[in-house]
């Protein structure tokens, strides 16, 4: 965990939640996101509430387990996140 900063493990998952300073920031995050994730074709659980951007990440074809292909997309993420 000490690769991604501010990330955790809960329910099993790589989890992070963001704030940001309105809805419009917080979506094109998402959006920001979402091109990465199709990018990498591994694609995060997540929702949005105004400000809000929670994420949690899981690799389904690993038995639903924390992988490599998380931790590598948790690092992108954070990428953004300035």
């Amino acid at each position: 965990l000490a690769a991604v900063s501010g990330w955790s493990v809960v329910n099993g998952k790589l989890h992070r939640e963001f704030q940001f300073a309105d809805f419009v920031r917080a979506f094109g995050f998402m959006s920001q996101v979402a091109i990465l994730a199709q990018a990498a074709d591994h694609h995060p659980e997540w929702s949005n509430r105004y400000n809000w951007v929670v994420i949690d990440l899981v690799t389904h074809d690993a038995g639903d387990a924390i992988s490599q292909r998380d931790f590598a997309l948790a690092k992108q993420i954070n990428g953004l996140f300035v």
